[in-house]
């Protein structure tokens, strides 16, 4: 294009009749320009011959002259816009089914990006072109590309719709605001949308929060499932554990009482064998001196059966066997006392592996538990890690703030809890004496201290080496088969429930019941005074062995 063109803006290339590239442009007397056509239309189907950019009106319809400058110039402009289309069409989609295709393009039709309400047509990229650059383009309203632009308009009035009646809820122009919808509430289509727009925005937020909740729901379900299925597995686990040890149990007493009746019918075999082997031996020699009589009996020699015959009639020697008797051993009731047997010793055997299942499954609470130097005694050892303390003839210097325990030898823990449920063990292996447990915040701390619910501690204790004792209220002897070598205290806040095991045996030593918390509680310790030595060992708090 010459230089003169590129001088040109693209508006100047535009008849103002058809807004596309001149054809045939001619100019009237007033210097305008437009398509030979399109004035020629317009004069024809108007009432005054006048200009339509400046209104100048002709009295005498003008001749009109070609304008070759502008017709060469529009020449040109539409070459290179067809050279620019063809490359730009290249790079754009065309349209596909479903899609809204521009209205102007011929043969092959290409996607539309907006759609004019005021010209009712959609447009692609190169046709959108005027309405993004010329100014009385620019006005229009352009939307995403819609389908039935002719929907927009008013059926009655042939008018666009861009007034909403609030009260019959529909799109109207504005002619129906002045007639068929004079007394009703009629708002503009933008002032409509954007509240509409803002009940979707609050709908979509309200769904969002229902959907949000739904899956926060699924993952609970899910957990629940895999809870579920993590607690089957555990029972499962345990009852096979309890029921093989139980079926173990009575294969053994099966096999003891066939051994039993075995036994006694061996003892009564080998007894009357023994009878029978020795009446064997004695009729054997009875059969011998039978022959030797007879053999006498029969001699003709006086001589020879008198000299004999004193020897012959000594009787062997033979057992009495008139009081002998085989007695069958009596099998009767064995069976049945082999059952009871087996009845207390599965009664015993099941209770112990209740009690294991029951502590394993209370070990499942454990929480981490450590010492706090704050609440300790002057004359308490604490270790590093907080997990063990002892008594020291030491009294250390330390500041005599509110939580330090003044008086008697014990600290607390650091943690609190004042919900739910929690288990700690505590080793007490070498200790002649010691107490622990749990206590409530409010405590009293510096005075004479008594170990009872009634001020505030749930404990059990070991005074002199074997008098253990539940402080209650009216402390509890404890008659225990052996001394507990590793503690468990198990606390269920809500259910009000303070419980401490023989971890070893698996055994409940003592539970409190019915307590009544309000207050945060703490774990509680004592390693009592070292006694010159013999109760030096330390309380430890040790970690949980968990068992299969």
């Amino acid at each position: 294009m010459s230089a003169a063109s590129c001088l040109l803006t693209e508006d100047q290339f535009l008849c103002s009749i058809c807004l596309d590239v001149f054809t045939d442009p001619v100019s009237t007397p007033c210097g305008h320009n437009f398509c030979r056509k399109c004035i020629t239309t317009h004069w024809e189907t108007s009432t005054l011959c006048q200009c339509p950019n400046c209104n100048k009106v002709f009295n005498i319809k003008p001749d009109l002259l070609v304008n070759t400058f502008i017709s060469e110039m529009a020449t040109r402009y539409r070459q290179s816009a067809q050279q620019e289309a063809s490359s730009s069409s290249s790079e754009q989609q065309v349209s596909k089914p479903g899609e809204v295709s521009c209205d102007v393009c011929t043969g092959t039709k290409l996607k539309a990006l907006k759609s004019c309400l005021v010209c009712l047509a959609s447009y692609c990229h190169t046709h959108l072109e005027p309405h993004l650059k010329m100014s009385g383009l620019k006005r229009h309203h352009l939307i995403d590309p819609v389908e039935n632009l002719e929907s927009r308009m008013c059926e009655k009035h042939d008018k666009l719709l861009e007034l909403f009646c609030k009260n019959d809820q529909m799109c109207v122009c504005m002619l129906c605001s002045v007639t068929d919808h004079r007394t009703h509430d009629v708002v503009p289509l933008k002032e409509e949308y954007e509240g509409k727009k803002a009940e979707l925005g609050k709908t979509e937020a309200d769904i969002q929060q229902m959907i949000q909740k739904r899956r926060l729901k699924i993952e609970e379900i899910k957990q629940s499932v895999e809870l579920s299925d993590k607690n089957a597995d555990r029972e499962m686990a345990e009852g096979v554990q309890v029921f093989s040890a139980l079926k173990e149990r009575v294969e053994r007493s099966q096999a003891q009482l066939i051994h039993t009746l075995k036994e006694k019918q061996s003892e009564t075999q080998k007894q009357a064998e023994g009878f029978i082997k020795e009446l064997q031996q004695e009729i054997s020699e009875l059969e011998k001196r039978s022959s030797e009589v007879e053999q006498l009996s029969r001699s003709e020699d006086h001589l020879h059966l008198l000299q004999n015959f004193t020897s012959l009639n000594a009787a062997p020697p033979t057992k009495d066997w008139t009081g002998v008797r085989v007695h069958p051993p009596s099998y009767e009731g064995t069976v049945v006392r082999a059952v009871k047997q087996l009845e207390e010793t599965l009664r015993e055997q099941m209770k112990n592996l209740i009690s294991q299942v029951e502590l394993r499954r209370l070990q499942q609470y454990e929480v981490d538990v450590t010492l706090d130097p704050d609440t300790a005694n002057p004359r308490l050892i604490l270790s590093d890690d907080g997990k063990q303390v002892y008594h020291s003839d030491l009294k250390k210097d330390l500041p005599d703030n509110p939580e330090r325990f003044s008086i008697y030898c014990d600290v607390l823990a650091k943690q609190s809890f004042s919900s739910g449920r929690f288990y700690y063990e505590v080793q007490v292996k070498g200790k002649t004496e010691w107490g622990f447990g749990v206590a409530k915040e409010s405590i009293n701390r510096k005075d004479q201290i008594t170990l009872s619910p009634q001020d505030g501690y749930w404990t059990i204790c070991l005074r002199n080496e074997n008098d253990y004792q539940a402080c209650a209220d009216q402390p509890v002897r404890l008659c225990l088969q052996s001394g507990p070598e590793k503690v468990g205290v198990f606390v269920d806040y809500e259910k009000g429930l303070v419980s401490f095991y023989d971890v070893d045996a698996a055994a409940l030593i003592y539970s409190f019941t019915g307590c009544s918390f309000t207050e945060k509680l703490y774990p509680y310790f004592s390693p009592c005074n070292n006694k010159s030595g013999t109760n030096s060992a330390p309380l430890i708090i040790s970690s949980v062995r968990h068992t299969e």
